[in-house]
């Protein structure tokens, strides 16, 4: 069998076994979503990081660098007043992991001093990217520059080895049907909560490398498949939107396409739904969002809101200073989840 017939099997066991939720460490009810994540590097809100400029390919078109801590690890920072993508992942990430879903970990911090750093690196890297010359795309970057960015987020992605292909870099989500709660795989439930999540969030942007297929560590088997391979998403920071940190339209995106029928669609987003296609939700899937949602009080939220820096970012309606008023966007999201049911059986 050739190398990539090999590894393409090897990903098709490992996505019909992939889990999509883990009991969270505690209850909803009493998590704390004011905070940066806890764990093994983590970073104080009020931190000013310093780290050195890593000359490291950077996809996509948003502001972003990699850098290297003083201990040698490599980070990604994402960075940028007017990016909404670090409020809107910062929140989306602390929401899902809340509630049982893996995600990476996001840090808002107060500020990244980059040393060695050019004043627009996300520019820079573009540049070198297009086979520029370095003494033009690096220009305004010494061993002794130091460039702060704040406000500014630092991503340490979830452990594990990424399972993927030359055609597949994570997962799309019409190929959450592959997953195979008898092989050892979530159950239909558990994947409808989070497909149902995703539509609450209007994660719109979710072609496949925005989402990650994952063997944890020590889960590897010999053979180099794996015994207990995740399926998480990857980028969460086209959220709250379509537009990205925008409550107004944010709050009209409705949850259900049919209610009576538990049917869900992104087609009225960007790129029209891109992988998610329509799909009629369970009425298990639809009871386990809502307990997973239901715990969480509006204290809770306006922390979420406020502390991830969404109600801070610059808005045209006032009303979105307002944490409370993402709450209430959010909590009347809940409530049309719950008057949805119950769902038809799912054929």
């Amino acid at each position: 069998m050739k190398k990539s017939a090999t590894v393409s099997v090897v990903r098709e066991d490992a996505l019909a076994r992939a889990r999509v939720w883990v009991p969270p460490p505690v209850p909803s009810a009493r998590a704390d979503l004011s905070r940066n994540p806890p764990g093994p590097g983590a970073f104080d809100a009020a931190a000013d990081v310093d780290c050195e400029f890593r000359l490291a390919p950077i996809g996509g078109s948003t502001p972003k660098f990699e850098c290297t801590l003083p201990d040698g690890d490599h980070v990604k920072v994402k960075y940028g007043a007017l990016n909404g993508e670090l409020p809107a992942e910062v929140a989306a990430t602390r929401l899902l992991s809340a509630l049982g879903f893996p995600t990476d970990r996001m840090y808002k911090v107060h500020s990244v001093r980059c040393h060695g750093c050019p004043p627009l690196p996300q520019q820079a890297l573009q540049c070198l990217a297009q086979g520029q010359m370095p003494l033009v795309c690096l220009q305004g970057a010494s061993a002794a520059t130091v460039v702060t960015f704040a406000p500014a987020v630092i991503e340490r992605p979830l452990d594990g080895r990424k399972i993927e292909t030359d055609a597949a870099h994570g997962w799309s989500w019409y190929e959450l049907e592959k997953i195979d709660a008898t092989s050892g795989g979530a159950t239909r439930a558990q994947v409808d909560a989070l497909r149902l999540l995703a539509v609450v969030l209007a994660h719109w942007d979710n072609k496949d490398a925005n989402q990650k297929l994952l063997c944890p560590p020590g889960v590897q088997g010999p053979d180099g498949g794996c015994r207990a391979p995740i399926a998480a998403i990857g980028d969460l920071g086209s959220t709250f939107g379509p537009w990205k940190v925008d409550l107004q339209n944010w709050s009209r995106v409705p949850v259900w396409a049919d209610a009576r029928a538990c049917r869900v669609s992104m087609k009225a987003l960007p790129f029209a739904g891109a992988t998610f296609p329509d799909t009629q939700i369970s009425e298990a899937g639809r009871q386990v969002a809502l307990d997973l949602l239901r715990p969480l009080t509006r204290d809770q939220l306006n922390a979420l809101f406020a502390e991830s820096g969404m109600a801070a970012f610059s808005h045209v309606l006032a009303a979105a200073r307002q944490p409370s008023a993402w709450t209430e966007a959010l909590l009347d999201k809940v409530r049309q989840i719950d008057a949805g049911g119950p769902c038809p059986a799912v054929r």
